[in-house]
């Protein structure tokens, strides 16, 4: 292996830069024509919707450190200053593009389909008249208009909101800043009268009736402005006795934090614009002249228009074909969950699937069941009206026992989740509030249930927020299974959320802050070996974010040994790909499309003998370090091969699919005159074609699509009674038939004959009992030998 110093900064792209590159794949999306009109939109408000996030974090903490003094070094060598000046510089275009491409191309187009945003002067007389009337009647009483002068200080502005910048002259030629909020309980697009889908921005309207609101004033100009304030506020939760009075704190320092950003009129005179410097206490640099409207959000509105044409295709989320009713000569029956992951572990996979029939169908039936002790679940961002949130309480109801970790730290979201928190708790629940010094990001729920063979544990583990809205539009996988080390294991990870220590020792999960950065740590090293070795050698990672330092160095190792690494990384990446005699084996992917892509998957090629998981954390310092998080394996053949599906698939995606140059630059790639394959397209096909098909796994895997590179176990030879064609559901015919010798010598059952026993049970064939005293329950022979040797040799 080549000696390379791999701290070396030019090796690293900055964290701050690579998220701003994401955010210009958003706005692509949002100018590429061969989206239609509306999706184009749609994009567009994300791009705003996003960027007002990335300035109250990731600038926002940029200022405090600068005003702090830290001159500390990012591992791509800059400083706080220099990365917030280079951020300032980079997203001023992009900005300018959003406004150039709404005003001179999307605007006009959805005027001729019939969505128009008009101007106040191109209303009828008639027109103009109603809305001045509406104005007057629902507007007017409304408004606030909060002078700066001598006798008034300078007005509050909250984050985020909208204003108006007026000045003006009084009867003795003085001049007068007047500012006046937007009122954001109000709609922001007025309808017009007598007009289909043709509005008017609530500034416009409150502009041109400014004179009902400052009567016998002269007027000099009228210019909008909005201000982004700083998010990152941080309180010292380890000397805090309270961790609800911590967050309730944040919150309230949040509404007055540092300003980070103020965008402006074009046209904002030089008055106005020294006058909100100076009050705002922001420079230069920190000002956007905006042409058009300064905020796209509110135009997520549009969206629900009825205009079909002008959108994506809609999709309907579809039931899991394993999930769904048992139809039967009587009636139609509830799938029983349980009995159902019994047979096998299930694969859900959103918004493919629908959350309400896979997880949330899972924790109602968890509710009701009266064989259920126990329901336990993590919530780090849930719907407004979760119903989630009601199935733990009827669960509660119902006399089981219910823990929930309900995680108040989960940025933006924190005000929502107290008031979960306290609801959970009116309800008799015990509620952990989070933990000092770490966020809790997993994404796990955990039942427990008496059976007749003895207590089981069913499990969830998964990528994605338990939030039915957010499932429609986010790209997540999730585990349903009974195997019983993963309860085990979760049953530690809930046991931490309540009780005093996190245990280190875990049977399947790899648990963050404890052993998912050594774990992951191993397999990188161990394809290392391998190809060094001449075998079979290969990593594929799909994350959200790759920023942590030591795992692009660990990388940066195994492509100089000869591994083959394809990163899928939707947004953050600090690696640069093709540097000759560094990361030339290295490709880094990302698909920006309709859905979110927000799962994480990884797979290691392991000599032939891969290894497959999922789990809630990407490749960056918070989640590894600074978080508690999962990641499970996925042992079932027939799930590994949907994950191999969805992998290959996103390789081979020639429509929303870009990729990094070494510059940290991207290409989006392009079909030229090959068919367009598109992912998630590919993917909704998928599930239909499995509900067409009936009973069985989540989605029919077109083998077609898919280059068969990516490897899944092969369905186990010479196990008796295993059905090698449906291995996903099949068990032991004859769990009391011979063992199998080991390699012709004395088997492994036989020396260790006191530690196993076929139970009685349609679903286990074997029995194993753990140097612990626990057991553990196989459907195999191979499962059940595996145990023997892990325990006793």
């Amino acid at each position: 292996m080549n000696e390379r110093d791999l701290t070396n900064p030019d090796y690293y792209l900055n964290r701050e830069l690579s998220e701003l590159a994401y955010q210009e794949r958003v706005l692509r999306e949002g100018m590429d024509a061969r989206n239609p009109p509306l999706e184009r939109l749609r994009f567009l408000a994300f791009f705003t919707k996003n960027m007002d996030e990335f300035f109250m974090k990731r600038v926002g903490g940029l200022k405090q450190q600068i005003d702090a003094g830290v001159t500390e070094t990012t591992p791509d060598g800059r400083t706080p200053k220099q990365q917030w000046c280079e951020v300032l510089d980079t997203v001023r275009p992009l900005f300018r593009e959003q406004s150039k491409y709404w005003q001179q191309t999307l605007k006009p187009t959805l005027a001729e389909e019939g969505i128009d945003i008009r101007e106040p002067s191109e209303l009828s007389s008639a027109q103009y008249e109603e809305l001045q009337n509406y104005y007057e009647e629902s507007i007017l009483p409304t408004l606030t208009p909060l002078a700066f002068d001598p006798a008034h200080p300078f007005p509050f502005i909250s984050n985020l909101s909208l204003s108006l910048a007026v000045l003006s002259s009084d009867e003795n030629s003085e001049t007068r800043f007047t500012r006046i909020k937007i009122p954001s309980n109000q709609p922001r697009l007025v309808a017009i009268p007598r007009e289909t889908d043709q509005y008017i921005l609530i500034e416009d309207l409150i502009e041109a009736n400014l004179d009902l609101l400052l009567p016998n004033l002269d007027i000099r100009d009228v210019s909008k402005f909005k201000v982004t304030r700083n998010a990152e506020v941080r309180r010292n939760e380890e000397v805090a006795e309270d961790l609800i009075d911590v967050v309730e704190e944040v919150l309230e320092e949040r509404r007055f934090a540092t300003m980070v950003r103020l965008e402006v009129d074009a046209e904002m005179p030089d008055e106005s614009v020294s006058i909100l410097k100076e009050q705002l206490h922001m420079q230069d640099r920190e000002v956007f002249y905006r042409e058009g409207p300064i905020d796209f959000e509110d135009f997520f509105e549009l969206l629900d228009l009825e205009y079909p044409d002008l959108k994506l295709p809609s999709w309907t989320p579809k039931a899991h074909p394993r999930l769904g009713t048992v139809t039967s000569e009587a009636k139609d029956e509830e799938t029983d969950i349980f009995r159902e992951i019994q047979k096998g572990d299930i694969l859900a996979h959103h918004p493919y699937h629908s959350f309400k029939g896979t997880i949330q169908y899972f924790l109602d039936m968890a509710a009701n069941d009266p064989n259920v002790l126990a329901v336990k679940a993590a919530i780090y961002r849930t719907a407004n009206d979760s119903k989630i949130i009601q199935s733990l309480i009827d669960a509660a109801n119902n006399g089981k026992q219910v823990a929930v970790m309900v995680e108040l730290k989960a940025r933006f979201d924190e005000k929502n989740n107290l008031e979960w928190a306290r609801q959970l708790e009116e309800e008799g629940i015990h509620v952990a509030y989070g933990t000092v010094g770490l966020k809790t990001h997993t994404k796990t729920a955990l039942v427990v249930r008496q059976e007749d063979d003895g207590v089981q544990l069913y499990s969830h583990v998964g990528t994605g927020n338990y939030n039915s809205e957010t499932a429609k539009g986010y790209s997540d996988v999730g585990l349903l299974t009974s195997d019983r080390d993963i309860g085990q294991d979760l049953t530690k990870v809930f046991n931490f959320f309540t009780g005093p220590t996190l245990d280190n020792r875990f049977r399947k999960l790899l648990i963050a802050p404890v052993t998912i950065r050594e774990r992951f740590t191993e397999m990188i090293r161990r394809e290392i070996d391998h190809a060094e070795s001449g075998q079979r050698a290969r990593i594929v990672v799909k994350v959200n974010g790759l920023e942590d330092p030591s795992m692009v160095a660990e990388l940066y190792r195994a492509s100089m040994a000869g591994v083959k690494i394809d990163l899928i990384v939707r947004d953050i990446c600090r690696l640069r790909p093709e540097i000759e005699g560094l990361s030339e084996n290295i490709t880094v992917h990302s698909i920006v499309s309709r859905f979110l892509e927000h799962a994480r998957i990884f797979y290691f090629e392991n000599a032939g003998d891969p290894e497959w998981f999922i789990g809630s954390a990407d490749w960056m310092t918070r989640n590894l370090d600074h978080r508690v998080e999962a990641i499970t394996p996925v042992e079932n053949q027939q799930l590994r091969e949907q994950l191999r599906f969805i992998l290959e698939a996103s390789l081979k995606d020639n429509r929303r699919r870009w990729v990094m140059q070494s510059d940290g630059h991207y290409e989006q790639v392009t079909p030229d005159d090959e068919p367009v394959w598109d992912i998630q397209e590919i993917l909704m096909a998928a599930s239909e074609a499995a509900v067409d098909r009936g009973y069985g796994p989540g989605m029919v895997v077109d083998t077609d699509l898919v280059e068969d590179d990516l490897l899944i176990d092969e369905a186990p030879e010479n196990e008796p009674g295993m059905d090698s064609t449906n291995a996903d559901y099949a068990v032991e015919a004859d769990a009391s038939g011979p063992v199998q010798s080991d390699e012709g010598n004395k088997s492994i059952f036989d020396m260790y004959s006191e530690h196993w026993y076929h139970p009685d049970s349609e679903t286990y064939g074997w029995t194993v009992r753990t140097t612990e005293g626990d057991r553990r329950y196989f459907k195999t022979q191979k499962g059940a030998r595996e145990r023997l040797r892990a325990e006793y040799e």
